[in-house]
């Protein structure tokens, strides 16, 4: 098997749209968290689906990135750093979520209750540590990094600009998150789902259309 940089990208296509089909089905009929259904089967299999989510996302949007480096500029440079730091997080806290959490819900319930109540943007009781630091972290790279990324995406004029749009407006949608009840605000996930599948399929597409090389090192004829 060659391995060539066209490959690669396509690679990074396929891992954005599969990292956006599993970030809109892991929130479909999504149980209510709380201490008892953080330790079912159900809620750490989704979680587990959140960690290879987020780790598909970065390969995405790193081949997005690569794709049009020159184009994008400064802006796109700091749109991917940002949103990468977001993604980044999310697996860490999703890691948590699944395999961390569910362990010392039966010897610390409060605790527990508290960094679920802080990861949807409530109030903790108690004292969460770093994890609520994590969380803000998270937010803000998230909201931040989908929305400068994706209008870097858009100016780029490289891959579709719809997806690109949709990006940045998905990703500003989500500060009504703490307005809304946990069973509606999970749906605001869709547009950042269907953004990052369009932008995959566009980047396919345009792997077809322009034949990507590296340079030769120097004294190869």
């Amino acid at each position: 098997m060659t391995i060539t940089p066209t490959a690669l990208m396509r690679g990074t296509a396929v891992s954005a749209v599969a990292a956006g089909l599993i970030f809109i089905g892991v929130q479909i009929n999504h149980p209510h968290l709380d201490v008892t259904s953080i330790t079912s089967t159900e809620v750490v299999v989704r979680g587990s689906f959140k960690v290879l989510m987020a780790t598909l996302a970065l390969i995405g949007i790193t081949g997005m990135y690569l794709r049009q480096v020159k184009e994008s500029g400064v802006l796109g440079l700091l749109g991917y750093v940002t949103f990468g730091i977001g993604y980044l997080v999310i697996m860490a806290t999703s890691f948590a979520a699944a395999f961390v959490l569910p362990s010392v819900a039966g010897t610390d319930p409060s605790y527990v209750s508290d960094v679920i109540a802080v990861s949807s943007g409530g109030t903790a009781t108690g004292d969460v540590g770093l994890v609520g630091n994590a969380f803000q972290l998270q937010g803000i790279g998230f909201l931040a990094g989908g929305l400068v990324f994706g209008i870097a995406l858009f100016r780029a004029r490289v891959l579709a600009r719809w997806a690109a749009a949709l990006l940045a407006v998905g990703s500003v949608a989500t500060l009504t998150l703490s307005m809304l009840p946990d069973a509606f605000y999970r749906f605001l996930a869709f547009p950042n789902g269907i953004a990052m599948i369009g932008l995959g399929v566009s980047l396919w597409l345009a792997t077809r259309s322009t034949r990507l090389s590296v340079p030769e090192p120097a004294g190869v004829a």
